[in-house]
């Protein structure tokens, strides 16, 4: 006779809400009020004030929520790489099924391993005056080409070499690929900045279609976008330090995002806070040195005009000042004229005190009228040859005419005179009529 077996038990069907908070109210039970300690990795704040991130260590990793009530409690701001300690509450965050840790209060329990081992190199560095300023160089304002070097995939290449082609599009840039994260990115990123070295220091890298063809390296950017504190870790190798500051040329770093700092920012001769941003202070806008250039050149101009300007006016006092021939011995006429006058009323002057001075010596008065008027007439004759020294007709006998227009007014510069206006030409023989073709300055 057999006996009838007795059928398995039938789980039950739970709901799946149910179900996760039923797991919530076990952890509940079970182990909370709870405290962890370990590492924060992936930290960030939302627009609400609350807090996400994680703690792990070398075996595990846990969510965490802090949310904004107790988050306004810290007395420090928490950052990738610091081990803490934390205490709240296990939970499951039933709208994904995920196990999460409320944390309710974070204090400090030591720097955490990446972070000291960051504070011990940078110690190590700065003691042997790698990051001393005074070694700093400045960007140069116009680079000839500009070496970068980033991942092909990292969206920093896409960020970098947009800004240069909106800001600079005339400049050349050279890249070189490497990692940059990853135990292999150090090294990767040593050997690329070796290479872009060599072109900075010889004869520039290689550019153009024509064999031979090179282009200058003035500034290298090195960058890559933001992460947490172990995705930029290759940024903070000791042997990646040393090459940065045996750069040639200015370096530019622009790692991870304006909080994010590694050794090689320090290293740089400037750390610039995106890889935006690195590419921007080594790329003036064009349109702003063209903008100098128009600028200058109207100075110029302006400069140049104000010469042109003083020196004809120079020339318009120096032409009054010399004026007409005919004028000029006009005037001379009238000067001698005056002395001859002078000279006569002069000789009855001293006539009439020579005969009251010396009326006993008569007999010789004769003879010294005689002797003043030959000292007279001789001052006078050389009065006359300087006037004749003066004489338009001399003037005329050298090959120079004197032009007058129709109404006989002296014509001494071409803007005086029309094309076809009829000029009377002087000359030291005669007279000709003249009409005026195209003028020409000299």
């Amino acid at each position: 006779m057999f006996e009838a077996s007795t059928p398995a038990a039938t789980p039950r069907v739970w709901e799946v809400g149910a179900l996760c908070r039923a797991i919530a109210d076990v952890l509940e039970a079970r182990f909370n009020p709870v405290a962890v300690r370990g590492e924060i990795t992936g930290f960030s704040r939302a627009s609400s004030g609350h807090c996400y991130f994680s703690i792990k260590d070398a075996a595990g990793q846990l969510r965490c929520a802090m949310f904004r009530r107790a988050a306004g409690l810290l007395d420090f701001s928490p950052r990738d790489g610091e081990l803490v300690e934390v205490r709240g509450r296990l939970g499951v965050y039933e709208a994904r099924g995920d196990l999460q840790f409320i944390v309710e209060s974070m204090q400090r329990a030591g720097q955490g391993a990446l972070f000291e081992q960051f504070l011990r190199l940078k110690a190590q560095l700065e003691s042997e005056g790698l990051f001393d300023t005074r070694r700093k160089r400045p960007l140069p304002l116009q680079p000839r080409g500009i070496g970068l070097i980033t991942s092909l995939g990292a969206a920093a290449l896409h960020d970098v070499v947009t800004a240069l082609r909106r800001r600079v599009p005339h400049i050349p840039v050279a890249l070189i690929p490497a990692q940059v994260q990853g135990a292999a990115a150090p090294q990767s990123m040593v050997a690329a900045l070796r290479q872009m070295y060599t072109w900075a220091e010889g004869a520039g890298a290689p550019w153009g279609p024509e064999p031979g063809g090179t282009v200058p390296i003035d500034v290298i950017l090195l960058v890559r976008g933001g992460g947490s504190m172990e995705d930029l870790w290759a940024f903070n190798d000791e042997q990646l330090a040393r090459t940065v500051v045996q750069s040639p040329v200015p370096l530019v770093s622009g790692v991870g995002h304006e909080t994010d700092f590694t050794i090689a920012d320090f290293c740089a001769d400037l750390r610039a806070p995106t890889p935006t941003a690195a590419a921007e202070l080594v790329a003036q806008p064009r349109e702003v040195w063209l903008g100098a250039l128009d600028l200058l050149a109207d100075r110029l101009d302006t400069a140049v005009q104000r010469q042109l300007d003083a020196r004809h006016q120079r020339l318009d006092q120096a032409a009054q000042r010399l004026g007409r021939p005919s004028g000029l011995a006009a005037r001379e006429q009238l000067r001698l004229a005056r002395c001859a006058q002078r000279m006569r009323h002069g000789m009855l002057l001293n006539l009439e005190r020579l005969a009251l001075k010396h009326k006993a010596l008569e007999a010789d008065l004769p003879i010294k009228v005689t002797r003043q008027l030959a000292q007279q007439s001789d001052r006078l004759e050389r009065a006359r040859m300087q006037l004749e020294l003066l004489n338009p007709q001399l003037v005329l006998q050298r090959g120079y005419a004197l032009l007058t227009d129709s109404d006989g007014h002296t014509v001494t510069g071409v803007g005086q005179a029309r094309p076809g206006d009829a000029l009377r030409a002087t000359l030291a023989d005669g007279v000709l009529d003249l009409t005026v073709g195209q003028p020409r300055l000299l």
